[in-house]
């Protein structure tokens, strides 16, 4: 292992301030295979560094969008996008395991990403049962086991909540962590690809002064409540990320805007002391884009960072608002044109959309009916047996 740390493209400027023996001696006699993570973080890796085959010139970067259910997600690679991302702001607002609606306060419990992660990790595995019953009527194929990238939020706690949060996100599927902390990965023989965030361009309070990396950005002063002040800006961001880079995969600095200037600044002080350090960004539902951005330069925006080396970009928040206002919209409209408002506001569209491999618009086939039936035959030796794909049922006369 110390050898592979050494020799391996993967690990190459990779630091760990632990060794080998160390991590084996925390890993048990029995050795557990979490392929999900294994083959995601292998993937997403090779994607983030242009090593996958279908990564163009059209496509430079990793595109992701926000999923807040295993539906969404399975929509979202039928689509064609090549990741996931899970927010610990969506969970707390609608996915969580205590079944509250929270702020983005870690209010929910710690469990409640790694479910999160591993039903949507079922969501896409069910999706992959169904196309490969069916490959011998359609030789179509997608890859439905994209790369999972888990916020985890500030670890829940401390080095011990922090390397428990991390081990339940491996063990779900993840292929990706947003949180500094290698150690689980590296005792469950899993290369997750570890992105290191820092807020410090517009975060204004610290909870500790422990750090030197900070000192020389504290204020002096400290809030009632017992933060500390410190001077925000591109000069802390940096040293934040400079920090990081040694032991992280992927830097992603948070911004108020949607501001070139200012990702091409961090981007080029990175870059001078780690080159070719991949960086994340996210393209915030908090920006009020079309105020910051005129049609053409949002048209050219990814494109302009991902020349700077940011080659993983998401929208954070993009399920639960895409969820919540296309709900809004056809209430709205239900209340007052009935059944007409369902039928040109989805289904009509769902029905239009088939010609660019939209499935759902016959729902029952989308969440395993064949395969399920398929079980029941071969149990019952009954060729001819169906539970959920009846012949004469609504959905197969209606939308076959």
């Amino acid at each position: 292992m110390e050898q592979e740390w050494k020799t391996a493209q993967r690990w190459a400027n990779v630091q760990r301030p632990y060794s080998a023996q160390q991590v084996c001696r925390l890993r048990g006699s029995v050795k557990i295979a979490h392929t999900l993570a294994q083959i995601g973080a292998v993937k997403l890796w090779n994607m983030l560094h242009a090593q996958d085959t279908i990564h163009t010139a059209a496509a430079p970067f990793v595109a992701a969008l926000g999923a807040v259910t295993g539906g969404q997600a399975v929509q979202q690679v039928k689509a064609g996008l090549r990741a996931i991302y899970l927010s610990g702001w969506q969970v707390a607002a609608d996915a969580n395991t205590s079944g509250e609606t929270y702020p983005d306060l870690s209010l929910y419990p710690i469990d409640a990403m790694p479910a999160l992660c591993r039903r949507v990790n079922r969501a896409l595995l069910r999706a992959d049962h169904i196309q490969t019953l069916a490959m011998d009527v359609d030789k179509s194929w997608t890859d439905y086991l994209v790369p999972i990238v888990a916020d985890a939020e500030a670890g829940f706690g401390g080095p011990l909540h922090t390397f428990e949060l991390v081990k339940a996100l491996i063990e779900a599927g993840a292929a990706a962590v947003h949180l500094e902390d290698r150690l689980a990965a590296d005792v469950l023989d899993v290369p997750t690809v570890i992105i290191a965030r820092t807020d410090a361009q517009a975060a204004s309070l610290l909870t500790a002064d422990s750090d030197p990396n900070d000192h020389a950005f504290l204020t002096g002063e400290r809030t009632s409540d017992g933060f500390y002040r410190i001077r925000n800006g591109l000069d802390l961001a940096v040293a934040r990320a400079l920090a990081y880079a040694p032991y992280a995969d992927v830097l992603w600095c948070e911004t108020d805007k949607p501001d070139l200037t200012f990702a091409a600044a961090f981007a080029k002080a990175v870059h001078a002391q780690f080159p070719g350090k991949a960086l994340a960004y996210n393209c915030s539902p908090s920006f009020r884009w079309r105020k910051h951005l005129d049609d053409d330069e949002l048209g050219e925006f990814q494109l302009r960072l991902a020349t700077l080396g940011y080659t993983f970009q998401f929208v954070t928040l993009a399920g639960v608002h895409t969820a919540w206002f296309s709900m809004f919209q056809l209430a709205r409209a239900y209340r007052t044109e009935g059944m007409r408002a369902y039928a040109d506001m989805v289904q009509e569209p769902e029905l239009q959309a088939r010609a660019d491999g939209y499935t759902f618009s016959a729902h029952q086939q989308e969440v395993g009916s064949a395969y399920f039936d398929e079980i029941t035959r071969i149990v019952s030796e009954d060729v001819q047996s169906s539970l959920t794909s009846l012949p004469g049922s609504t959905e197969r006369a209606d939308f076959s």
